[in-house]
């Protein structure tokens, strides 16, 4: 029979006794915090936004079947991303349907931002989603504001202002729901000094009004390449006299480790290299219901797993930038595609889809081929001849130029020549000790 105290991240009394696993199905997200960079395929952090593969809802159910296999008491199945779940809702909750009606005892556990949970209530509660944690940062949103880039809604991106309102509405909304349903709720809150440290109580003091089962405030870890990467962490001494003051309003978690998207096992447990193995193996292999092989030596026949259907719509663009102004990344070091919509009267962003993680041989391609499935053309600064042959096979157009997004999308839109946005090619002469970008 289910039994809700036996998730241990809500009850410190069931982590020593029952493990989780978080399936790693939403790549996408829909808020650029200042504190987080999102990492693919990095087993050295653990920390919430990072993940060593990415999977179907197909992958992650055969992936399930073995952590279940070798760890018997796993109680909890989670999505945390390494994205959010709601910016993935349609794999989140394929996948959520699937793990319910395969494994009817287990307490199924989601990790948002809450920007987009809201429309899919009715959903979890349907698959008996026993308990939803929501990341509330601030109950302020001039506070608010201070930690976000941007926001998206739909296909519409807010600045921070107007977006830390927006997250701060759909966030209680969220939270009132979820309670109104019987779900059990953990609010996270990321306590960085100097931005929301002495607002942390007033956090707190709001989580109990509106009757959030346990509180967690987690101290931020710096993180490399974030824009709040030389934030120092709080120290234990100020984190435990916050967990103190915020007691008095909702019960604390104490025991949190921060843990990555792709987490399995007890909250202690020390990385399980042979699960991380299978992980892995599932994320390069074709989804268990096309009938092919599981292994790439095994696959003579690999491009047959993927294939267009030309009465597909494919409408869309991606594209592989740092920064998301320029188009400017090498399609080899890219871990995410931007994705555009050119058939609005401007191109439109749509969102950011993951990639799959590098190696796995030519079946990286086709995996990538998939991710990209709906768009036509790639726009990078450069790519290797083995890619771009595989994937012009299969139907997509590539163009490896320089420059703004925004101009190059036009220009693609209008049907204009991309001819001056070519990225040179180095050719050195041998005559000089030049940079080798060619003779002038």
């Amino acid at each position: 029979m289910m039994n809700l105290d036996n998730h241990p991240c809500f009850n410190k009394k069931s982590c020593k006794d029952f493990g989780r696993v978080h399936l790693p199905v939403a790549p996408a997200c829909n808020i650029q915090c200042n504190f987080c960079n999102r990492k693919f395929d990095c087993v050295n952090e653990s920390r919430p936004g990072v993940s060593s593969s990415l999977l179907t809802p197909d992958q992650a159910m055969a992936y399930l079947a073995e952590v279940v296999e070798a760890k018997p008491n796993t109680s909890v199945v989670g999505i945390a991303g390494p994205g959010d779940p709601f910016a993935n809702a349609g794999k989140t909750m394929e996948t959520l349907t699937r793990v319910r009606a395969a494994y009817p005892e287990m307490l199924l556990c989601v990790a948002t931002n809450g920007l987009n949970i809201h429309p899919y209530l009715d959903e979890l509660k349907a698959v008996n989603t026993t308990h939803i944690s929501i990341t509330i940062n601030a109950v302020d949103p001039e506070i608010g504001a201070k930690m976000y880039s941007w926001v998206r809604d739909g296909k519409r991106s807010i600045g921070p202002a107007q977006g830390a309102k927006l997250i701060l509405e759909r966030q209680f909304a969220a939270v009132k729901g979820l309670k109104e349903r019987d779900i059990m709720v953990k609010v996270n809150s990321i306590l960085l000094p100097g931005i929301n440290d002495e607002h942390m109580v007033d956090v707190a003091k709001k989580m109990g009004e509106m009757d959030v089962d346990i509180f967690n405030i987690m101290p931020y870890f710096p993180t490399k390449d974030s824009n709040f990467e030389d934030m120092p962490e709080p120290s234990k001494d100020q984190l435990k006299e916050l967990r103190k003051a915020a007691q008095v309003f909702v019960p604390q978690m104490t025991h949190c480790k921060r843990c990555r998207a792709d987490a399995v096992g007890l909250l202690d447990d020390p990385l399980n290299q042979n699960l991380m193995d299978r992980l892995t193996h599932h994320d390069t292999s074709p989804d268990p219901g096309s009938g092919t092989a599981k292994d790439s030596h095994e696959m003579p026949g690999i491009k047959d797993t993927f294939a267009f259907n030309a009465t597909e719509p494919r409408p869309y663009v991606a594209l592989a930038t740092r920064e998301g102004a320029l188009i400017n990344q090498h399609l080899g070091e890219a871990t995410e595609m931007h994705i555009y919509d050119l058939n609005q009267d401007t191109p439109a962003f749509v969102e950011t889809r993951t990639l799959p993680r590098p190696g796995g041989g030519e079946i990286r391609w086709y995996n990538f081929a998939r991710s990209i499935k709906d768009c036509h053309t790639i726009l990078v600064s450069g790519a290797g001849d083995a890619p771009k042959k595989k994937l012009s096979s299969m139907g997509f157009t590539i163009h490896e130029v320089n420059g703004m997004i925004d101009l190059v999308l036009m220009s693609l839109k209008k049907g204009e020549s991309l001819n001056h946005l070519i990225v040179r090619k180095q050719a050195s002469c041998g005559e000089c000790r030049g940079s080798g970008t060619g003779c002038m």
